[in-house]
């Protein structure tokens, strides 16, 4: 499959980039994406949650009042969780949301998500470019060239560039990313996914 290449102001560069049908081309497993979008989302659970029980609240154990005649419930603790400053019944406790992936079904939703976006033609792949100093406003003027500013936009680096990512922090809806750190969410996340032409060789290593 041939992609044209585009120039950051927008305009078509001439050239034409090979895009391996094994991962832009396949028939896209929409189970797979599921199954990995969930499980990225479940490590990104702290999962620290924490109340005090009944046996952790600090107080006295004394009995608060006679077993009977007080026309009241019974009542053996000042920390019983009917009382104010009591324990939590039931409360969250410290937890390990983990969930794990096997590969072969990660790089098939990588590629699924992939494949979809060249179906809905939101995905883009622009000449290698770099920023002289970490400016949004020129970081943004190139999100506008490429008519993607008002868009969740995703942009692949083939190595981390500190201007490009520090220039991109202060656009709510574009993220900048090294292409070893792709995943299925932040694919179908997007509205647009661009590539930096070195990247994709990267990305052929990657899921190839």
């Amino acid at each position: 499959m041939k992609l044209d290449i585009s120039k950051i102001s927008g305009k078509a560069s001439g050239k034409k980039i090979n895009l391996s049908d094994k991962i832009f081309a396949i028939k896209p497993n929409d189970h797979a994406i599921y199954l990995d979008v969930k499980s990225y989302l479940k490590n990104q659970r702290q999962g620290n949650s924490k109340v005090k029980g009944r046996s952790e609240i600090i107080g006295s154990t004394r009995k608060i009042k006679k077993q009977k005649g007080t026309g009241t419930a019974r009542a053996g603790s000042i920390k019983s969780p009917l009382f104010k400053g009591g324990g939590q019944i039931f409360g969250p406790q410290p937890r390990d949301y983990k969930n794990k992936v096997n590969k072969k079904v990660k790089d098939l939703a990588r590629k699924s998500a992939l494949s979809h976006k060249i179906k809905d033609k939101s995905l883009t792949v622009v000449e290698n470019f770099t920023l002289k100093s970490p400016k949004t406003k020129d970081f943004f003027k190139i999100l506008t060239s490429l008519s993607v500013e008002n868009k969740k936009s995703l942009l692949f680096l083939a190595e981390t560039d500190k201007n490009l990512i520090l220039s991109s922090n202060n656009i709510s809806n574009t993220i900048v990313k090294n292409i070893s750190d792709i995943n299925t969410y932040d694919i179908i996340n997007a509205d647009n996914v661009i590539f930096i032409e070195e990247s994709v060789s990267k990305l052929n290593e990657i899921l190839d």
